[in-house]
């Protein structure tokens, strides 16, 4: 019976377009379980099933204009409320809090990943079986309001509590974005929107620092800090609603698109080999994920690039003004280096949309430049006040690459319930490496910090080595299937049990 439920018998017109759609046959039965929704729109069109490349370009356009605002908009808000532990702390919340005592400062950030991995599995379980702009948008409003609880902590047990369900409720929204650029856009077009959206990261350090500078400096009942956090909940309640009504979900649901935009979208994607949504959780593809060793290596890679975004969200403020510059001086000069690495980020999917396979060079050019920064920041004396600026202002150089590997993950895993937990799988490792960074950099070793240098220089150097690692076992898959004489095709795109690994059509992006 629930076979029969999920079935719909939908036909296509003679006139169907075998370059387009040569894997339907002109009646077909619809089965929501074993195949994508996407065929329901392909099924029930009957118009011209053709289109020119200038109307894919201005759809994507509206595409473009109707979703990656709220991508970033989201994204910034999370990442502010993220980095706002390390503004804060310039302003009374170590005192206020006794965060001054050994790892305490450390734990307070380091817990929120725990946090992040407790929720992460649950919220992309929900956003694959439910409206996922329904599950983002009770994601976005609850962590608004946990957000706004920081204000009324008064010591670090308090801290320690909010900022973990802070994590659980944050751990959604990146997976889930992961799923809508892959429901949305074309493989050579995920990396640059993927890093329109994760650029955010660099560029609200250009605007969080001069918001905080401001509510530094007021005087009122509460400790500036606790006002940080008031205003940005506040911001991100709000914003929750504006998602939910104005957020285009997917190509199947998305309101303000004609049936022909609609087709266009979903058909354009056949060439993805992955499929657009499908609302059946299936263990068999969990299982297959789980014996996958590129899914490893991507789990891999994000643990030990991220070991020093835990130092880079928590400590950069701090950092600087260890070199002598005052609370609100050291807030100001963050700002250069959001502008570098929002401007890396971008430049590096800008050119993994460009070049084909240069997706895994990119992640290790990228942690280069994390490596580098390390380094000099290890090395230099406390002096070289320039030197060790510079080196803050590229350490973050990671965030190029990471966001290419998010790209990745979406574009080499192919079915809905294998990519969803792929993504969320990858964030466990994102979680691990967050939670390792801060707890590195040891208070008693203040100004110096050589045990976080050490392992961020020696986290740094094997996640060069496991993506070059990763982009010649994907090769060497692509070619052994070349070599066996199926080339690549899409018949198999629409099928949800066709998995990257099941398909001998599905080829790697390297």
């Amino acid at each position: 019976m629930a076979n029969a439920r999920e079935k719909e018998d939908l036909t296509i017109g003679k006139d169907t377009n075998p370059d387009q759609l040569e894997d339907l046959k002109k009646s077909i039965t619809v089965d929501t379980i074993h195949n994508d929704e996407a065929l329901k729109v392909l099924s029930a069109y009957t118009g011209e099933q053709t289109w020119t490349a200038e109307e894919e370009k201005k759809l994507t356009r509206k595409i473009d204009r109707r979703l990656l605002s709220i991508l970033c908009v989201t994204y910034g808000l999370q990442y502010y409320d993220k980095a706002m532990l390390s503004q804060a702390a310039l302003f009374g919340l170590r005192t206020d809090l006794a965060l001054t005592v050994g790892l305490r400062y450390s734990l307070s950030a380091a817990i929120f990943y725990p946090g992040f991995i407790v929720g992460s599995y649950p919220a992309i379980l929900l956003a694959q079986r439910y409206p996922i702009e329904k599950v983002i948008f009770a994601i976005v409003l609850l962590w608004g309001l946990c957000l706004m609880t920081t204000a009324a902590c008064t010591n670090h047990q308090g801290l320690y509590v909010q900022r973990f369900f802070l994590g659980a409720l944050e751990s959604g929204v990146s997976p889930g974005w992961m799923l809508v650029v892959g429901s949305w856009y074309k493989k050579q077009e995920q990396a640059f929107r993927m890093g329109i959206w994760y650029s955010m990261t660099g560029y609200v350090s250009i605007v969080s620092p001069l918001i905080n500078y401001g509510l530094g400096h007021i005087s009122g009942s509460l400790s500036p800090w606790r006002y940080m956090y008031i205003v940005a909940g506040a911001v991100t309640v709000l914003w929750a609603f504006v998602i939910l009504f104005f957020m285009p979900p997917d190509p199947i649901r998305a309101k303000g698109f004609t049936d022909r935009e609609r087709y266009i979208a979903v058909a354009r994607m056949r060439v993805n080999n992955s499929g657009v949504r499908n609302t059946h959780f299936k263990i068999e593809q969990v299982w297959e994920l789980l014996g996958d060793g590129k899914f490893w290596l991507t789990f891999s890679m994000a643990l030990t690039m991220l070991v020093a975004n835990g130092l880079v969200s928590t400590f950069t403020p701090i950092i600087i003004n260890d070199l002598g510059f005052s609370g609100l001086n050291s807030l100001l000069l963050v700002m250069p280096a959001g502008f570098v690495i929002g401007t890396i980020e971008l430049s590096a999917h800008f050119i993994a949309m460009k070049i084909k396979g240069m997706r895994a060079y990119l992640v290790a050019i990228t942690v280069s430049g994390t490596l580098l920064a390390s380094l000099l920041l290890w090395q230099l004396p406390q002096s070289a006040t320039g030197a060790k600026l510079f080196a803050v202002y590229i350490l973050a150089s990671y965030g190029g690459g990471y966001a290419v590997l998010m790209s990745m993950v979406i574009a080499n895993t192919a079915e809905y319930t294998k990519r969803s937990m792929g993504s969320s799988g990858m964030f466990v490792g994102y979680c691990l490496g967050n939670f390792m960074g801060p707890l590195a950099f040891l208070q008693s070793e203040k100004p110096l910090y050589t045990t976080g240098w050490i392992v961020t220089v020696a986290t740094s150097a094997a996640c060069i080595v496991l993506a070059l690692i990763y982009r010649w076992v994907c090769a060497k898959q692509n070619k052994k299937r070349d070599a066996s004489g199926v080339m690549e095709g899409y018949e198999h795109a629409f099928e949800d049990d066709s998995t990257d690994m099941k398909n001998p059509q599905f080829r790697y992006t390297l």
